[in-house]
């Protein structure tokens, strides 16, 4: 399989992101919310609440706030959480506003507790308190803000302080998508990209993608390169199961770590309930790792049991394993 270029893999990741609503297959209900606050918010000439979108990575959140400047007719201008650390950072963006902007922060849970602060008074009286000068000196100064939406994104909501929660007018959780929505959006994206595929392979990937958009548009491209490399005219379910084999990626999307956590359970520990800090010596990973990169899909799956006294597999993990 041939090496993929980041750039052009990120120019792609653009290219098939939707670029009106029509296109954005799925969270039906967040898009006719979104669409009902914007639209009033448009018709009393006025900038939108304040947003927040979380849930877990590659669902769409970056998307629905480039649809919703879009739709606002606004200029969107981004940011990252881990990028504001300090006053001072916050300070030379906010004050750069224009009226009816849109501000949208990926990442929000990093946000630095004193930018968060800071950021109170700019949300609610859109006013920005600036201290100038050091020790006795000092004083402080407020800066009137344009009115201005801030949009913000995050996969670990339960990190974002509750003053901070409150000050969002509309907050939305973006769920895992379902199989006959990924099936489309391998389907737009096969159009977008050129590439031939039928119904069959379009499943394999389907099943295969977490029912997450960014995970399926990925095992398409790298179909694509299989086909190219292999000089083969359309992906079908053999070429799209030796794609997934070739990345280490089983049918039900595990990749080899999380099996491996699976078969540590059940071969190492008997699946005897286990607890995190046993399960972070057996696999060399940290705590945080394991709850929250390795454990919620194969929870969301049925595969992983988490219990008062420890972490146990399930009888459907067996069976997909191939284990008695």
């Amino acid at each position: 399989m041939k090496k993929v270029n980041p750039k052009e893999d990120t120019y792609i990741d653009s290219l098939l992101r939707p670029s009106s609503w029509k296109d954005y297959i799925g969270q039906e209900k967040i898009k006719k919310n979104l669409a009902l606050i914007l639209s009033a918010a448009k018709k009393r000439k006025e900038s939108s609440d304040h947003l927040l979108f979380y849930g877990p990575a590659g669902l769409g959140k970056t998307t629905l706030a480039i649809l919703a400047a879009k739709e606002m007719g606004a200029e969107l201008k981004t940011t990252t959480g881990p990028a504001l650390k300090r006053t001072g950072d916050l300070a030379a963006i906010i004050s750069s506003l224009e009226e009816g902007d849109i501000l949208f922060v990926d990442e929000a849970h990093h946000i630095n507790r004193s930018v968060e602060e800071m950021l109170y008074p700019a949300l609610e009286s859109r006013q920005l308190h600036l201290v100038v000068g050091k020790g006795l000196g000092s004083r402080m100064m407020t800066l009137d803000l344009p009115a201005f939406t801030l949009i913000a994104a995050t996969t670990r909501v339960n990190l974002l302080s509750s003053p901070l929660r409150s000050r969002f007018g509309a907050i939305f959780k973006l769920d895992y998508y379902n199989l006959e929505d990924i099936m489309e959006i391998i389907g737009r994206s096969a159009g977008i990209l050129g590439v031939k595929l039928n119904t069959e392979a379009a499943m394999a990937i389907a099943k295969a993608s977490r029912f997450t958009p960014r995970i399926a548009n990925r095992l398409l491209k790298r179909s694509r390169d299989f086909i190219e490399v292999n000089n083969r005219k359309i992906v079908d379910e053999e070429t799209a199961m030796e794609t997934l084999d070739f990345l280490e990626i089983d049918t039900l999307g595990l990749e080899q770590h999380e099996r491996h956590l699976l078969e540590t359970l059940i071969k190492k520990f008997g699946n005897r309930p286990v607890g995190i800090n046993n399960m972070t010596a057996a696999l060399g990973e940290e705590k945080g790792v394991i709850e929250e990169v390795y454990e919620p899909y194969l929870i969301k799956l049925g595969l992983l049991q988490r219990t008062q006294s420890g972490r146990i597999a399930t009888e459907k993990a067996y069976i997909h394993l191939g284990l008695k």
